[in-house]
């Protein structure tokens, strides 16, 4: 039997989702626990990757089980797992679907707080920039819906088979008292570090050191630049997976506070 396990999990002490050998991982840290409650060696595959210390509020994926259990699974399992990870359903699945290559969309959302404040640290990206040009930073975020091709925004692009991705939409939110920013984008696919080094080019044009023609420029010419400067992983959550049969809202509170904040869509 397949199941489906939704989670949510603050990225902050783990070196991403993907199992490495000799570094924390979320993917080793719940094939671990699931293996010790079910007393047999349990594989699991994820909905996609995140970078080291990037969180993800919603998150799914797949594991097979020979035999069902005989225990509350849902209360035990988040028992077992440290705090920074949580289970928030587990679904049983008709034949075989991909937690991974089944998913139509994902979405992504950067926070930026560009006052300092020590309660944000860890979930937000600190940049103390208090003059960012945000009308001209918007302009760019609306070209990438227009373009499919993301070479540009890839470190290594040679390593992947394309670099295609259909971004959907994008958009620059900015709150009420004007400290805090936040850009959602949502797509088919994610090419590695792309969100972070998009958030990274929006900040030189907020500050004046890239223009949106040279932005969209990089867009056009499918040349990935010598020097590539992702913005900081702490500010970025998958925030959204869809499915053909499955669309859920994220069950995080923290989650749901942070992208409902009283956010205005910079035009």
């Amino acid at each position: 039997m397949r199941y489906f396990f939704h989670i949510g999990y603050h990225g902050t002490r783990y070196s991403g989702w993907q199992k490495h050998p000799g570094v924390v991982n979320v993917q080793e840290v719940i094939e671990t626990c699931l293996s010790k409650l079910l007393k047999t060696p349990v594989e699991v595959s994820g909905c996609g990757r995140t970078d080291a210390q990037v969180h993800a509020s919603q998150f799914f994926f797949h594991a097979d089980m020979e035999k069902e259990w005989d225990f509350d699974m849902l209360f035990r399992l988040n028992k077992l797992l440290p705090d920074d990870i949580a289970v928030f359903d587990i679904i049983p699945m008709t034949g075989l679907p991909h937690a991974r290559f089944d998913a139509i969309q994902r979405s992504y959302d950067y926070f930026i707080h560009i006052n300092k404040d020590p309660f944000l640290g860890g979930f937000s990206s600190f940049y103390d920039e208090q003059h960012l040009d945000l009308n001209k930073m918007a302009a760019a975020v609306k070209l990438l819906p227009l373009y499919n091709d993301y070479r540009a925004f890839c470190k290594m692009p040679d390593r992947i088979d394309h670099t295609i991705c259909n971004v959907s939409q994008a958009a620059l939110y900015i709150n009420k008292t004007g400290d805090r920013l936040r850009f959602q984008i949502s797509a088919n696919r994610f090419l590695s570090k792309m969100v972070r080094i998009i958030v990274g080019r929006l900040l030189e044009i907020g500050t004046g050191k890239m223009s949106v023609d040279q932005f969209e420029y990089h867009l056009i010419s499918k040349q990935t630049p010598e020097i590539i400067i992702p913005a900081y992983p702490q500010g970025l959550y998958l925030s959204k997976v869809t499915y053909p049969y499955l669309d859920l809202p994220s069950a995080s509170a923290f989650a749901t506070i942070m992208t409902h904040a009283d956010w205005a869509e910079v035009k």
